[in-house]
C-alpha cells in the first residue's frame, strides 16, 4: 500500500526533526516525487495543499520549478484560498526572466476587475512584485482606475503599484499626472502618503512633471504645517508625532521640487523652519524627521540662517546617546563641510570628543571629519588632540590617523620646527603604520631647514637611542646622523639645551641598528651610509671600527647591502684619498609639486643640479695630472678596464658614470618622462596617468594616477582597481586617500607599478567606484589601450 502524502504541518515537523542532512534530503526527495505525481494526475482537490508544501520545500533551497503551471491553475480558480496560494507561488517561483509569467497577464487583469477587494489586492501585490514592462503597459489603465475609484485599502496598493510602473516604464508618466493631483487632496489615511511617493517618482523621471508639480508646493507646505501643529491622534501618531511617515515623504518631495529652484525654495523656508524648531527630539521618530529636514534644507536654495540651523541640528545629534544617530551626524557634517565650512567648524570640539566613542565605526567617522576640519587657524589645537588619539587608538585606525596628520601638518604647519616635532611624534608613536613616502618627505623637510639641523639631529638621536623598533623613525634618524653627525659631535644647538655625543657612543648606536633583527634591509642600508659619512669626520680607532663593520656586509645575502658594502670597502682600500670629497653632504633636491590641474610638475634642472654638484666636488682640480689620475681611478672603481689616454668628459662614459652613481644609491639617473594620459573624465572627476620608466629597469613602468574633482562637493569612497593581461605583472600601492576634495582641493594619488618583461603593447582595465556628493554610488569599468609606444617599447 503506497505511503499517504504528508500534510503541511506534518512535513514541516518531520523535516525539522531530521538528524542529518542526508535524512532531510531523502525526505524532501520522496515528498517532491509525491507532489509531482499528484500534479501529473491533475488532482484539483489537493492542488493547493501540494503547492503549499512545494513552496516550503522551495524556501529550504530545493528545486520546485515543476510547480509553476500549477500556480497559474490556482490563480484562475474561483476559490479565494486557492487563488491566494496561487499568487503566493507565482511571486516565489516566477520572475520576469521566465516566459511563463506572461501567461499571468490575463488572469491578473480579470482579478483587477473582480468585485472583491481582497482579490484585487492579491492581483496588485503580485503585479508589483514580478510585473514586466510589457505587463505594466497592458495593465496600467486598470491600476490607474483602481487608484481613483477603489476601496481605501485597494487604492493604497494601487498607488504603490503605480509607483513601480513608472519606475520601470517612464513613458507612462503622462497617464498618472492627473492621478497625482487628485490623490494629493484625498483625506483617506494612507492615500496621500502613496500620492507623495508617486509624485516624487514622476518628478525624478520627467522634467515636465517636475515643472507641473512645483505649482503644488503651497499645498504640500500646508499639509506639512497641519501635521506639525496637529495634536495627538491614536490612529496616525507614533511616539507623539502625527503621521511621521507622511512628513518624511513630503520633506523628500520638497527637496526634489526645490532643487535649483529659488522661487520654490523660498516658499518652503517657513515650513522647514517650523519643522526644525517644533519637532520633539526625545524619541527616534523625531530624530528621523529632523534628519530629513536637514537634508531638505541643504538640498534646496534655502536661506543662510536656515542652513546654519540645519548644521546646529546635526551638532545636537553628535551628543545623542544613540550611536547610529551620532554616526549619521558625522557623515552628514563631512558632506556639508565644503559648502558650510564655518558653521561646521563651530562643532569641532564636539567632533573631537567623538574620537573617544567606544563604537569603532563612529570613531573612524570622527577621525575623518576631524582631519577635514584642520585649517591654518586651528592646526595646533586639533593636531594635539589627534596626536593624543593616535597614542591610544586601535591599530586599524593608526594608518589613517598618521597619514592624515602628515598631510595636515604639511599643508598648515605654522613653522618648520612645529612641523618637524609633529612628524617626529607620529613616527615615534606609529612609525610602523605610516605611508611609504613619510621617510623621504621628512628628510626633505629637515634638509631644507638649515637653521634646524642641529635641533633635528639631536631630537632624532635621542628618539633612536630610546627605541629602534619603529623603522621609518630609524631610517630618518640614521640619515640625519650621517649628514649632520658633526653637529652632535660639536654639541651645538640653539633651540634646546645642547648635548655633546661621544663618537664611540654614536657608532655603538649605529652598530646596534645594523645588528638588530628588527631592522629592514633598507634600514641597514641607511645605517651603512651613515657610518661611511661619519667616517669622513672621525679619526683614529673610529675609522678602523667603521671599516670592520662595513666589511661584515660584503658577504651579506641581501644583494643591495652586499653591493653597497663592497663599494664602500673599495673606497677604504683603494681610494681612501677620495673618501672625504665623495661623502660630502647631500645637496637639497627640490620636491615635485602639483600644478593647478592636478598633474605632477616637472622640476627642470633637478638632476642637472645634482650632477653639477658632484662634478664640482670631484673635478675641481682636473687640470693637474694627479687629479686626473684620481678621477680615472674613481671611474674604474670596481676594476673596469681603463684607458691611459687623457681624461675624457664624464658625460661620454655612461657606463663609468653608472658605476660612480652606485656609490650613493640615493642618486639615480632621471627617468624617461612621458606626457600625461587622461583615462577617465565623468561626473566631474578627472583621472590622469603620469608615466615614467626608470632607466635602470627598462621593463618597469611607474604610473602615478592623479584623481581631481571639479565639482563643488567631495566625492567619497573612491577606489581604483587595475587588471592587466597575464603577460604583465601589476602592483597597486596604497592611495593617498579615499575622499576626493571638491573644487580647489588637493587631488589624491596612487602609484601603479607595471612589469612588462616581453615589452608587449600595454592594455589595462580599470574599475572605479565612488560616491557622489548627492549620495549616489557609482561603479564603472573602463578600458585603456591608448598608451604611447614609449611606455612599453
Amino acid at each position: 500500500m503506497p505511503e499517504a502524502p504528508l500534510t503541511l504541518p506534518t512535513l514541516i515537523r518531520t523535516i525539522r526533526n531530521a538528524r542529518t542532512q542526508a535524512e532531510e534530503r531523502d525526505l524532501v526527495q520522496r515528498e517532491s516525487a509525491k507532489i509531482r505525481g499528484a500534479f501529473r494526475d491533475d488532482e484539483p482537490d489537493s492542488r493547493a495543499s501540494n503547492l503549499a508544501k512545494l513552496l516550503y520545500i522551495h524556501m529550504l533551497g530545493y528545486p520546485a520549478y515543476f510547480g509553476q503551471m500549477e500556480c497559474l491553475k490556482l490563480i484562475a480558480s474561483q476559490k479565494f484560498h486557492e487563488k491566494r496560494i496561487g499568487y503566493l507561488g507565482a511571486a516565489l517561483l516566477l520572475d520576469e526572466k521566465q516566459d511563463t509569467h506572461l501567461l499571468l497577464t490575463n488572469s491578473i487583469k480579470n482579478d483587477l476587475l473582480h468585485p472583491s477587494a481582497w482579490v484585487q489586492s492579491l492581483a496588485l501585490s503580485t503585479l508589483g512584485s514580478l510585473g514586466s514592462a510589457a505587463m505594466f503597459r497592458d495593465l496600467a489603465g486598470e491600476v490607474e482606475q483602481l487608484a481613483r475609484e477603489g476601496q481605501p485599502s485597494v487604492r493604497r496598493k494601487a498607488v504603490v503599484c503605480a509607483v513601480l510602473i513608472i519606475r520601470k516604464v517612464p513613458d507612462l508618466i503622462d497617464a498618472f499626472v492627473a492621478l497625482g493631483d487628485q490623490l494629493l487632496t484625498d483625506r483617506t489615511h494612507g492615500v496621500p502618503h502613496g500620492a507623495v511617493m508617486l509624485i516624487a517618482e514622476m518628478c525624478e523621471q520627467n522634467p515636465q512633471a517636475l515643472e507641473h508639480f512645483c505649482k503644488r508646493v503651497p499645498h504640500l507646505v500646508g499639509i506639512l504645517h497641519n501635521l506639525v501643529v496637529a495634536g495627538y491622534s491614536p490612529d496616525n501618531s507614533i511616539s507623539g508625532i502625527s503621521d511621521p511617515f507622511l512628513q518624511i515623504q513630503i520633506l523628500r518631495l520638497l527637496r526634489i521640487l526645490g532643487r535649483d529652484n529659488e522661487e520654490t525654495s523660498d516658499s518652503m523656508n517657513d515650513a522647514l523652519a517650523q519643522v526644525a524648531t517644533n519637532t520633539e527630539t526625545t524619541r527616534n521618530v523625531g530624530n528621523a524627521i529632523l534628519y530629513e529636514t536637514v537634508l531638505t534644507i541643504m538640498g534646496v536654495q534655502s536661506a543662510s540662517g536656515l542652513r546654519v540651523l540645519a548644521i546646529n541640528i546635526l551638532g545636537r545629534f553628535l551628543v545623542n546617546k544613540d550611536r547610529n544617530i551620532r554616526y549619521v551626524a558625522l557623515a552628514s557634517l563631512q558632506k556639508l563641510l565644503q559648502a558650510e565650512g564655518c558653521a561646521v567648524q563651530r562643532h569641532r570640539s564636539t567632533v573631537l570628543a567623538c574620537l573617544t566613542d567606544p563604537d569603532p565605526t563612529v570613531k573612524r567617522r570622527a577621525l575623518q571629519l576631524s582631519l577635514a576640519l584642520v585649517n591654518s587657524s586651528n592646526v595646533r589645537a586639533t593636531i594635539k588632540e589627534l596626536l593624543d588619539f593616535l597614542s591610544t587608538c586601535a591599530p586599524d585606525l593608526k594608518s589613517d590617523c598618521a597619514s592624515g596628520i602628515f598631510l595636515a601638518a604639511e599643508k598648515f604647519a605654522p613653522n618648520k620646527r612645529w612641523h618637524i616635532d609633529t612628524v617626529l611624534q607620529v613616527l615615534t608613536m606609529a612609525g610602523s603604520y605610516v605611508r611609504d613616502d613619510a621617510v623621504p618627505n621628512l628628510i626633505h623637510l629637515i634638509g631644507g631647514a638649515t637653521e634646524l639641523h642641529s635641533y633635528a639631529v639631536q631630537q632624532l638621536y635621542e628618539a633612536l637611542a630610546q627605541d629602534i623598533s619603529q623603522q621609518p623613525l630609524v631610517q630618518v634618524a640614521t640619515w640625519c646622523i650621517g649628514e649632520y653627525g658633526n653637529l652632535l659631535l660639536a654639541g651645538s644647538c640653539e633651540e634646546v639645551e645642547p648635548k655633546q655625543v661621544d663618537p664611540e657612543e654614536m657608532l655603538s648606536l649605529l652598530e646596534r641598528v645594523l645588528q638588530s633583527h628588527l631592522s629592514l634591509p633598507a634600514t641597514r642600508g641607511y645605517a651603512l651610509t651613515a657610518l661611511m659619512k661619519l667616517g669622513s669626520r672621525l679619526q683614529g680607532n673610529s675609522i678602523n671600527r667603521i671599516r670592520r663593520l662595513v666589511s661584515i656586509y660584503c658577504s651579506c645575502h641581501d644583494i643591495e647591502l652586499q653591493q653597497r658594502a663592497v663599494e664602500y670597502n673599495a673606497l677604504f682600500r683603494k681610494y681612501d684619498h677620495l673618501r672625504s670629497s665623495l661623502l660630502e653632504k647631500m645637496p637639497l633636491v627640490e620636491k615635485a609639486g602639483y600644478s593647478e590641474d592636478g598633474s605632477e610638475k616637472e622640476q627642470p634642472g633637478r638632476e642637472t643640479s645634482i650632477s653639477l654638484h658632484i662634478s664640482e666636488a670631484v673635478l675641481s682640480g682636473n687640470s693637474e695630472p694627479p687629479e686626473s689620475s684620481q678621477v680615472s681611478d674613481l671611474l674604474n672603481l670596481l676594476g673596469d678596464p681603463t684607458d691611459p689616454s687623457p681624461l675624457q668628459p664624464v658625460t661620454s662614459t655612461p657606463v663609468a658614470t653608472g658605476s660612480f652613481l652606485d656609490l650613493l644609491r640615493d642618486l639615480k639617473p632621471p627617468a624617461a618622462a612621458l606626457s600625461p594620459l587622461a583615462v577617465y573624465e565623468q561626473d566631474e572627476l578627472l583621472v590622469e596617468f603620469s608615466m615614467e620608466r626608470p632607466p635602470l629597469e627598462p621593463t618597469l613602468l611607474l604610473i602615478t594616477a592623479t584623481v581631481s574633482n571639479r565639482a563643488p562637493g567631495d566625492v567619497t569612497g573612491f577606489s581604483l582597481q587595475v587588471a592587466v593581461p597575464k603577460s604583465f605583472q601589476v602592483e597597486l600601492l596604497a592611495p593617498s586617500g579615499s575622499t576626493v576634495p571638491g573644487q580647489g582641493g588637493p587631488p589624491i594619488t596612487q602609484l601603479i607599478r607595471i612589469l612588462n618583461p616581453r615589452k608587449l603593447p600595454l592594455r589595462m582595465r580599470l574599475r572605479l567606484a565612488y560616491t557622489l556628493p548627492s549620495g549616489t554610488a557609482v561603479q564603472r569599468i573602463e578600458e585603456v589601450s591608448s598608451f604611447p609606444e614609449a611606455a612599453w617599447q
